[in-house]
């Protein structure tokens, strides 16, 4: 079965913008469905962005117009850009590809 590793999370201030990427132990050839979920302390797991099907994209209101969903190669199918980021955005992100198993998540913190 594949696997999924998150990078790229990391410390930023508010306003700032991070890049989070997608490790894949498998080949993935479709982004329909794939995406970013996010899990803040005490909070459920929420859905951030994903691919519909012929690519359309989907972004939960609280992210829209601050963060971009993008595919990537097979190996590394998904990426998340996030800017104007804000202390709310902090979580551990996590990459959804459809079969695959849940990772570890990456933390993305934002403070001052």
């Amino acid at each position: 079965q594949v696997q999924v590793v998150e990078s790229g999370g990391g410390l930023v201030q508010p306003g700032g913008s991070l890049r989070i990427s997608c490790a894949a132990s498998g080949s993935i050839f479709s982004i329909d469905g794939m995406g970013w979920y996010r899990q803040a302390p005490g909070k459920q797991r929420e859905l951030v962005a994903r691919f519909g099907s012929g690519g359309n994209t989907y972004y939960a209101d609280s992210v829209k117009g601050r963060f971009t969903i993008s595919s990537g190669s097979a190996k590394n199918p998904v990426f998340l850009q996030m800017n104007s980021l804000k202390p709310e955005d902090t979580a551990v992100y996590y990459c959804y590809v459809p079969g695959a198993l849940w990772g570890q998540g990456t933390q993305v913190t934002v403070s001052s």
